[in-house]
């Protein structure tokens, strides 16, 4: 009878076995499969295409808070005396008691703070010009619509989901990146030693001197140009730090091994030694520190544009939602800051869960 060679399973299959083990591990890994289909379907424009359509009216509220009073409705000297009421707050209210004073015997449309409209007629004018020419016809806005929409009409679902795909996609590559300089820095370190990794050391502790909040928010401010890819820039090369700094310690690690020995002996150059015999023992210590990276980047970049150093004008990230959202709070508005707050807390924490659970079954201390 011939016997078959028994194959002892290889590290990733050992892992993958922990991780099926683990429920909250797989739980938390669907849930970051939904959101990243959620940006391929959302970059290849199959949904939230049209998310700056104004589909609804401005500050529409959910459907389950129903529509506020039929506005809507009234007529202009209606709404006018429904908003005329003074905020004791507002630093132009004499301006507007004293405006409402000289127009209050005339006969001219009302706006919404109750004063004449001196553009009233001509508007009138142009909108019926408009409208014979077949220019003028607009959708009409919805009242209420599915999750609230927010200043310009915006539906927040559709918003909520575009903005996802800003802030995944800067968490990832950004990440990439950060972990392939990491990984690069610490090979030449680790491996090589000697002047080396003293001028790699001292290149790290620069960038470790300096809180990293503050220095990637000093970074854009000196770069002063908003975009996607700036942010990708200034996240990557200010957060290689930490896979640097194992990446090292595992190269310090693998190079004294048998196999690196035996890969010497037979001629190997270093730089088949380092990435072709070393790196694929290490990693999974550099794919665990992608995915805290996203995590990590993810968050900065929401504070970066909360902040007004991310993304620009006319394009919608997490981050700029929650700046909007901050002046729309104090007038009862909360359901644009309670979608991208939730959207972001959903997909950070099952991330964190994720590489907790992968961290722990790629440990070959295990069994």
């Amino acid at each position: 009878m011939t016997m078959q060679p028994h194959t002892s399973p290889g590290l990733w299959t050992l892992a993958w076995r922990r991780l099926r083990a683990d429920k909250i591990a797989m739980v938390s890994l669907a849930i970051v499969t939904a959101f990243l289909l959620m940006l391929i379907l959302s970059a290849s424009g199959m949904i939230a295409a049209d998310w700056e359509q104004e589909t609804g009216v401005s500050y529409a509220p959910p459907h389950f808070i129903g529509a506020d009073a039929p506005a809507e409705k009234m007529d202009a000297a209606q709404s006018a005396q429904a908003n005329t009421a003074e905020n004791p707050l507002d630093p132009l209210k004499d301006v507007l008691r004293e405006l409402r004073q000289k127009t209050s015997g005339q006969t001219e449309p009302l706006d919404f703070y109750g004063i004449s409209d001196p553009l009233a007629k001509e508007m009138s004018d142009i909108n019926a010009a408009l409208a014979k020419s077949g220019k003028a016809i607009v959708a009409e806005r919805a009242s209420t619509l599915p999750f609230g929409a927010d200043k310009w009409g915006h539906d927040i679902i559709k918003k909520t989901i575009k903005g996802a795909e800003t802030s995944i996609v800067v968490g990832l590559v950004a990440a990439v990146l950060a972990t392939l300089l990491g990984t690069l820095f610490g090979a030449f370190a680790g491996y090589f030693g000697g002047r080396t990794d003293d001028f790699f050391n001292w290149f790290y502790s620069i960038f470790t001197s300096i809180p990293y909040l503050l220095l990637v928010l000093s970074v854009a401010a000196v770069l002063q140009q908003k975009g996607v890819s700036t942010i990708i820039l200034i996240l990557a090369f200010t957060g290689w730090t930490g896979p640097f700094r194992l990446m090292r310690a595992e190269y310090m690690k693998h190079k004294a091994r048998e196999y690196v020995w035996a890969a010497d002996a037979i001629g190997a150059t270093h730089f088949r030694k380092m990435f072709i015999h070393i790196f694929p023992n290490v990693s999974h210590v550099a794919l665990v520190q992608v995915s805290i990276l996203v995590v990590g980047f993810i968050k900065s970049e929401v504070i970066l544009s909360f902040l007004g150093f991310g993304v620009p004008v006319g394009t919608v990230s997490w981050g700029s939602m929650l700046n909007e959202a901050q002046n729309e709070l104090i007038l009862g508005k909360w359901w644009q800051l309670v979608a991208a707050t939730t959207a972001m807390a959903v997909l950070v924490t099952a991330f964190s869960m994720f590489t907790d659970a992968l961290r722990d079954a790629l440990d070959p201390k295990l069994k």
